[in-house]
């Protein structure tokens, strides 16, 4: 089973009923899609990290 992390009621989903414009994931617990913001972030920032890194050799 597949969790979504629906940005219109957040809270996590399990049937993935929100339209997709809203959901983050899939996920394959509920608990990692309890996380899904955090995650983003985490991900953002370290990615914007390296492309600062980069443009400035």
């Amino acid at each position: 089973m597949s969790f979504w992390w629906c940005t219109d009621h957040n809270a996590v989903e399990g049937d993935g009923s929100c339209r997709a414009e809203v959901r983050l994931g899939p996920y394959l617990t509920a608990d990692a899609a309890q996380h899904a913001l955090q995650s983003v972030k985490e991900r953002n920032d370290r990615v914007g990290a390296e492309d600062e890194a980069y443009e400035n050799g």
